[in-house]
């Protein structure tokens, strides 16, 4: 290779740098709200921008970068959805348990649960509060919930036009649509995600400082085995789901009632606090017959402005590392 073509191709590399990466995070957020995986949607980041930089070349500038890598990643998204099912919670699945004090029973090892996203991954590198919050708001776990029950062109269409307001024109020349077919799968992805998604709960989400609050309460009822510091911090109307059985309740006494059951004595828990989807989150570890604080689950809370109105527990312990946690509490580790 000549001296002048090595310094092309370094030139040319340094330019793809320069005008791709700073979407990745957006990108990332992007591939998450499709997939509903933390992995899925890194491996298919990755599979993106491998792509950008085979066709770099051939880009012409018909578009922005931006749309252009939008066009790759939604449909890299879209083949990967044809080769897996939808991701759900438990609550997608059957109606509350109503016996709270009965063994859950094993997983449901068949079912591929909807993953939390670590904040740290996806919130936009800007200063601007409206730019993170609108963020935060499109990626909650009940939006990415109610995602998973559209199709995946139906959603496709949906979020690059309601969260992140794609002009309709443009989102048929990336997924190859009509510009009548896209307003007919947003009619349809609208039509559909009101049906599925909650629609008389009052879930005003808290300020800052309050949902700091609900958090720090959360984690001092757990390591104090307080349950009426927890009971104070619950809505009456929360609920409680887990992916390490399928299962979850309605309603503060049954969540209550199953909780104290696992709370046992002051000490049993560590907690360390997070943020994922836009929430508060806590990595929580559980004393186990060796005397030390192991991984236990990974837990999303839904705050409100009247408290706290669901807990979600995800057991899958991979999601320590995808959070930057060790498998062990750290003050165990110094001990």
């Amino acid at each position: 290779m000549s001296g002048a073509h090595a310094a092309g191709a370094s030139f040319d590399e340094d330019r793809f740098i320069r005008e791709t990466e700073p979407f990745r995070r957006e990108l990332r957020a992007h591939c998450y709200r499709m997939l509903g995986s933390v992995q899925e949607a890194e491996d298919v980041l990755q599979d993106t921008y491998l792509r950008a930089w085979r066709s770099w070349r051939r880009f012409e500038g018909r578009s922005s970068v931006r749309v252009w890598l939008y066009r790759i990643a939604t449909n890299a998204c879209l083949n990967a959805l044809q080769h897996s099912e939808r991701r759900m919670l438990p609550s997608s699945l059957a109606a509350p348990g109503d016996n709270p004090d009965a063994d859950t029973g094993p997983a449901a090892t068949h079912v591929r649960w909807l993953e939390p996203v670590p904040d740290a991954l996806i919130t936009p590198e800007s200063e601007n509060p409206s730019v993170i919050a609108a963020t935060r708001a499109s990626v909650r776990l009940a939006m990415i919930a109610s995602l998973q029950h559209l199709p995946g062109r139906q959603r496709a269409v949906l979020i690059l036009r309601d969260v992140l307001d794609v002009p309709a024109v443009e989102v048929a020349q990336m997924l190859d649509m009509s510009s009548a077919a896209v307003k007919s799968a947003l009619q349809r992805a609208r039509a559909r995600l009101e049906q599925v998604a909650p629609q008389a709960e009052d879930l005003t989400e808290p300020t800052e400082a309050k949902a700091l609050a609900l958090l720090n309460q959360y984690i001092a009822a757990f390591e104090q085995s307080d349950l009426a510091l927890l009971e104070q911090a619950l809505r009456a109307d929360a609920a409680l789901e887990m992916t390490s059985s399928g299962t979850w309740f309605a309603g503060n006494r049954t969540c209550l009632r199953f909780i104290r059951r696992f709370l046992g004595t002051p000490g049993m828990y560590r907690m360390l606090p997070t943020r994922a989807n836009g929430q508060p989150a806590v990595a929580a570890y559980r004393l186990n017959e060796t005397g030390v604080h192991a991984a236990f689950s990974l837990v999303v809370l839904t705050t409100t402005t009247t408290g706290i109105a669901r807990i979600t527990l995800f057991s899958d312990l991979r999601l320590f590392q995808t959070f930057g946690f060790p498998t062990i509490h750290p003050a165990d580790l110094r001990e």
